[in-house]
């Protein structure tokens, strides 16, 4: 497989649960094992979207168990031969060897997942700022001879891009060193929200700023908490902004 790999380093290293379960898109070339038409290959792909059930393949890293992974949308773009090639927008977690497989069992003929590219992960889109090893490689070299840091924002971008698909909650700044510190967030604390944040997900907690502060589990929906006047409306899980960036406007033991 090639195409888009998002790494990330030191402190960023704590976001990688939020890119994990982001969408993924990926160009594809299945091979099938026999004859089929073109219109009947389009009708069949197109029946894959929506929500699917899936086990991971034999040669996967996770426990083999039936699961259900959502696919946004799947584009044909051309086929030659036995060779399928087609865009999948789907669920982080998604198998497309195994969607191959699957698709190939309702042509009847079977088919293999025989290349493929990821074109997006996430927020990060091919040819949208990413950049290769061989920049990565040149960049750092000439990093390492001129000792100015401009040169790696050439290639490290800031760990917020990486959370611009997550729903965020910005925050008062005299509430930031105590999420710092591991403290749940509470009503008073909130300054605006986006719209589509449901009770359970995953939010970023953000500063007026645009600064990243932490990641939570949101105890309320949108709604629920634009009418809240106390009580918390998310847990805090992994904190990403070091301690004292901030002052400290809360006294210790309060909760």
């Amino acid at each position: 497989m090639t195409g888009i790999l998002p790494i990330t380093l030191e402190e960023a290293r704590k976001i990688v649960q939020a890119l994990l379960f982001s969408g993924k898109e990926y160009v594809c070339v299945m091979k099938l094992h026999g004859d089929a038409s073109q219109n009947r290959v389009e009708a069949v792909l197109k029946e894959f979207e929506n929500t699917i059930y899936q086990r991971p393949p034999l040669r996967a890293s996770v426990k083999r168990q039936l699961r259900t992974r959502k696919i946004y949308y799947i584009d044909f773009m051309e086929m030659e031969g036995r060779n399928v090639l087609f865009k999948v927008g789907c669920e982080g977690g998604t198998y497309i060897r195994k969607l191959c497989f699957d698709i190939g069992e309702v042509l009847g003929c079977g088919a293999h997942m025989q290349e493929l590219r990821r074109t997006r992960a996430g927020p990060f889109v091919e040819g949208e700022g990413t950049v290769t090893l061989h920049d990565v490689a040149y960049w750092f070299m000439e990093w390492q001879k001129q000792g100015d840091d401009k040169i790696l924002r050439k290639i490290i971008q800031p760990m917020e891009k990486a959370l611009a698909l997550v729903p965020k909650i910005y925050i008062r700044d005299s509430a930031v060193d105590a999420i710092c510190h591991g403290a749940n967030l509470t009503a008073p604390g909130v300054l605006s929200l986006e719209t589509n944040i449901q009770k359970d997900s995953l939010v970023a907690i953000f500063t007026l700023k645009g600064e990243a502060v932490a990641l939570a589990k949101a105890l309320a929906s949108t709604e629920e908490i634009l009418s809240m006047e106390h009580g918390m409306v998310a847990q805090t899980k992994r904190v990403l902004m070091p301690r004292g960036t901030y002052p400290k406007c809360w006294k210790s033991g309060e909760t």
